[in-house]
């Protein structure tokens, strides 16, 4: 049993330093675009349509990574989306041009398959420690990507272009991390459903296309509604597919468990608030305050510190979650979760006009944040057979995606009204906050669904991982 223990302990270790290398390269690039664009000559637009590039390629690229892992295997296809991220951060780092930005960020993406191929992996090899496991992953995830992000921002105040390498060594740490990991024991089977990847990644693309573009377009204008159109034949043409295939890309069947149905829809509800809002979040604290109390002023670097402290009280929200669910259930977990987001950004309504008035809200975002990762991820594995298991935490990696996407897309419209002097105007704050609060609630309805497994791994688990 101690052997079993210490090679739990040893798998979660090795597989930290993969995910951390996840949470680096997520963070690393936001302060650094606007003086690294300058450098290479893109503007603005330039800018925010590398941004869109990176979110086709994330959206795409988690059901196809996820897919081929339980087919070809999860040790496998990790080693391949590892490789792909350090080549883009190396490839971006020693040669930064408008053209190596755009394929490095697209070869980046493959982190989103880390989380499904390591969940895989974890699964099969210490089916044990999965919870305390996946919760101790979200959290360090967490915390790489403030981390990164405050890293590369101090190194880039040296020298502009210096922030790029900090990737670099994370993702050889990564390469070595992934060798190092024993491979998935589970069953692999299915043949890959060309036609319905072809489609599901055309509707995605073209989904995330209109909702990153649509505020700049007009929700009304024409390219928008046509994006929207398009979106729906094409998806609507591959669950057909999907429906009529012998061998499914994603087997739409599986969401016909109310469970996994349940833990996807409270994803998507909390990362359109916990998520989407990060943008909005920057703007405002870096915004100088107007007559009315809006904004508050502060620099990059007090900036980063205050996403730091969120991401911390998320790893604290995510570590403590396993323990949580032992005491009062899984579907009170993720109601609490829903709820505690909820609590943060009325919050963020009612007192907002001080860093410690803002702080409070934002911590509570954050806690809720830790629990919504960690709760979802770890339900999304337990809930679907063994062969399946790197395809259902992408389903809920894809509700991940969609939630902050969506919710981004609608912040940004409820928050397009501007003062005078051009600057977002404090009602559309309060309004965006609102909503956010509003959908969070919804998760935690949604999660009044749930019913938790009849048997699940870690029942006899104490909060440290020990076999009680």
């Amino acid at each position: 049993m101690t052997n079993a223990i210490n090679r739990g302990r040893g798998l979660i270790a090795v597989m930290i330093l993969i995910v951390v290398c996840s949470g680096v390269v997520q963070g690393y690039l936001t302060p650094l675009l606007p003086v690294v664009g300058a450098h290479v000559g893109l503007g603005g637009v330039g800018q925010n349509n590398l941004y869109l590039l990176s979110q086709i390629a994330f959206t795409v690229l988690t059901p196809l990574l996820s897919r081929w892992g339980d087919m070809w295997g999860h040790r496998r296809l990790l080693l391949v989306a590892v490789t792909m991220v350090a080549a883009g951060s190396l490839l971006i780092a020693a040669r930064p041009t408008a053209a190596t930005l755009a394929v490095g960020m697209v070869l980046q993406s493959a982190v989103v398959g880390f989380f499904p191929l390591l969940a895989g992996i974890l699964r099969s090899r210490s089916p044990e420690h999965g919870r305390i496991g996946m919760s101790v992953l979200v959290g360090a995830l967490l915390l790489s990507i403030g981390t990164g992000g405050f890293v590369a921002g101090t190194l880039s105040d040296q020298h502009a272009l210096a922030g790029l390498w900090t990737a670099v060594p994370f993702g050889a740490l990564a390469v070595a991390a992934a060798i190092a990991l024993p491979a998935s024991t589970a069953p692999r089977a299915g043949r890959f459903n060309l036609a319905a990847a072809l489609l599901l990644t055309c509707g995605l693309g073209v989904l995330m296309l209109g909702l990153t573009e649509g505020d700049s377009w007009g929700w009304t204008s024409a390219p928008s509604l046509l994006a929207a159109v398009a979106a729906v034949v094409l998806l609507a043409a591959w669950a057909l597919v999907e429906q009529r295939s012998s061998h499914p890309l994603v087997d739409l069947r599986m969401l016909r468990d109310p469970r996994l149905a349940a833990v996807s829809a409270h994803t998507f509800c909390v990362a359109f608030g916990a998520i989407g809002f990060l943008g909005a979040n920057a703007v405002y604290l870096g915004t100088e305050p107007d007559g009315d109390g809006f904004g508050l002023g502060l620099g990059a670097q007090a900036i980063s510190l205050v996403s730091l402290a969120m991401v911390a009280v998320g790893f604290v929200g995510s570590t403590m979650t396993p323990w949580l669910a032992r005491l009062i259930g899984d579907r009170a977990v993720l109601a609490a979760g829903g709820c505690a987001g909820a609590a943060g950004f009325l919050s963020l309504v009612l007192f907002h006009s001080s860093v410690p008035q803002y702080l409070a809200g934002a911590l509570v975002v954050g806690l809720a944040t830790g629990m919504f990762e960690a709760a979802t991820r770890t339900l999304s594995v337990e809930v679907v057979d063994e062969a399946d298991t790197a395809l259902s935490v992408g389903v809920n990696e894809m509700a991940l995606s969609l939630g902050a996407a969506i919710g981004a897309a609608v912040i940004g419209a409820l928050s397009s009204h501007t003062t005078a002097q051009g600057a977002v105007a404090g009602t559309g704050y309060q309004w965006a906050w609102a909503a956010c609060a509003a959908v969070a609630l919804g998760g935690a309805a949604v999660a009044l669904f749930f019913r938790s497994p009849s048997a699940a791994p870690e029942a006899a688990l104490d909060p440290a991982g020990r076999t009680a």
